[in-house]
């Protein structure tokens, strides 16, 4: 491909955003004017999932194209080894600049995982502080959600979330402003991949007034399944223990509260998306950008007594897909189920021109090109769930209008999501689907040895366990990624002639007759 032909790529990342609370996928209450925008001009994919419905996994897999338990991230405080490839790898040695800004929750001393420049810290820790035990399901993890981010939700002044989402676009406008000027100069002109990583509208639902009053309470809509405890299955019981579901019951209000805080949190990150897309217009890099709008999974909100994600529910595992490039692909629907894993060779061939490549490390994602053009692709996806809350590994395929969802700890599930799209009816029992079934189930046989890949988790959780105990006695070094803003380069200095400097910072320049 001609270096001067290829499209800078900006990724907007939200965190815990479902599909079934923004307009573009059917949802009447939120507000959120410029994604809605986006998925006009642009392919929207109806049946995109996550590779794990948890923070660090899902974005490791993403990153790297491969299933979690193919790079041993198994939970949030699974370390992102530096040898695995990632996307940035890939397109920085295909040329581009690489720049992350916001959250990716690398753990490990790893901080950058191919990015040229990381522009902010990450709102999480870098270390294994939170480990899950499987080796004690019983007891509460004390650092891990609990039900005060719903009793407690409605209108606030200030978070840390919006300290830092707010860091995160300042940043990236600035990276955008900046790029522009070194490409006036002629100093930098290769293509950039900018993925700006907000955490919003995650939990707490807190949100400040400005978002909290675009809603009303008696717009919200509240979760159309209602489950008790004893109405749940096996993994959703075990996800009310972790989480305190049933210690302390929400009200309705309170569940009301906790929604029109997510709505309000959608419009803020609407927002910061839209002040990016601005200073993307402004630069002139709009028409020369492909802009993708992801999350990392979803959240239940409510949806079967459920919070948060942590299960391959529709509202947890699927996630929002939008690839708005119009000069090159043409806006449609995209029926079929793919994975945020297959953004990587997506990514390479939107860059490179090229689907086959040689793979230093093969990956599991599928390029997305063929669905972008509307000339067929893949439809299917597989999930794995290794953290809080199970007791052995979960595995999910979805495929046709089918998703299966099987463990070793517990009895099968498998919905017809196109018949039963709240997922109410279990077919797993159904003798009618018994072949179905069966064929699944060796499917996952064939796929996954899950006794191998339980000893191997349990292992790490151990492994980590300890590490994290020894190194946080004495003098404790941290991971954390240290963002370095060299100040002689900032602003008026004296080593540049006033008016060149003037000059240069200006955009677009002054060109005198």
């Amino acid at each position: 491909m001609n270096p001067s032909a290829r499209k800078n790529i900006l990724i907007l990342m939200a965190d815990q955003m479902t599909t079934s609370s923004l307009r573009s996928y059917g949802n009447t209450v939120s507000k959120t004017p410029r994604i809605d925008a986006l998925a006009r001009g642009g392919v929207v994919f109806d049946s995109a999932y996550c590779a794990s419905p948890l923070c660090a996994p899902s974005r490791f897999a993403l990153m790297a194209g491969k299933l979690p338990s193919k790079i041993g991230a198994y939970d949030n405080a699974a370390e992102f080894p530096a040898q695995t490839l990632t996307f940035a790898h890939y397109l920085r040695a295909a040329g581009y600049r690489t720049v992350l800004s916001g959250k990716m929750h690398f753990c490990g001393p790893d901080q950058l995982h191919g990015f040229e420049e990381r522009l902010t810290t990450d709102i999480y820790p870098a270390d294994f502080g939170w480990v899950p035990d499987w080796d004690r399901p019983e007891a509460r993890p004390s650092w891990y959600h609990n039900m005060s981010s719903v009793l407690d939700a409605g209108p606030c002044v200030r978070t840390n979330q919006l300290d830092f989402d707010d860091e995160v676009t300042f940043t990236v406008r600035q990276k955008l402003y900046d790029m522009a000027r070194e490409r006036q100069a002629g100093s930098d002109l290769r293509p950039f991949c900018l993925v700006a990583s907000l955490t919003h509208p995650h939990d707490p639902y807190a949100i400040p007034l400005p978002f909290w009053n675009l809603y009303r309470d008696e717009d919200i809509d509240l979760p159309r399944v209602t489950l008790g405890y004893d109405e749940s299955d096996a993994h959703s019981k075990r996800l009310r223990h972790v989480c305190e579901n049933d210690r302390t019951p929400p009200t309705e209000v309170q569940i009301r509260h906790a929604r029109r805080a997510y709505y309000g949190a959608l419009s803020y990150v609407d927002a910061q998306f839209g002040a990016m897309l601005d200073a993307l217009e402004a630069t002139g890099f709009a028409d020369d950008t492909i802009v993708i709008v992801t999350s990392d999974h979803g959240d239940m909100l409510g949806e079967r007594g459920l919070w948060y994600k942590m299960t391959f529910f529709e509202n947890a595992a699927r996630v929002p897909l939008i690839v708005h490039a119009p000069t090159q692909f043409a806006p449609h629907r995209v029926a079929e189920s793919v994975s945020t894993i297959d953004l990587l060779p997506t990514l390479v061939e939107l860059a490179t021109g090229a689907r086959e490549t040689a793979w230093p490390d093969p990956v599991d994602g599928r390029s997305l090109v063929p669905h972008l053009r509307n000339d067929g692709g893949h439809d299917e996806t597989f999930g794995e769930y290794l953290a809080e809350g199970a007791i052995a590994p979960i595995v999910m395929i979805r495929r046709g209008p089918y998703k299966f969802i099987h463990t070793q700890a517990d009895p099968d599930q498998l919905f017809d999501v196109e018949a039963d799209p709240l997922e109410l009816v279990n077919l797993a029992r159904s003798p009618a689907h018994a072949p179905r079934v069966a064929a699944f189930r060796a499917e996952v046989a064939q796929r996954w040895d899950l006794d191998a890949l339980h000893r191997e988790v349990s292992v790490s959780q151990r492994r980590r366990r300890f590490h994290y105990a020894a190194t946080t006695q004495g003098r404790i070094q941290s991971w954390d990624w240290q963002p370095f803003t060299d100040a002689s380069q900032r602003y008026m200095r004296n080593h540049i002639e006033l008016d060149t400097l003037e000059a240069m910072a200006r955009f677009p320049r002054v060109v005198r007759e």
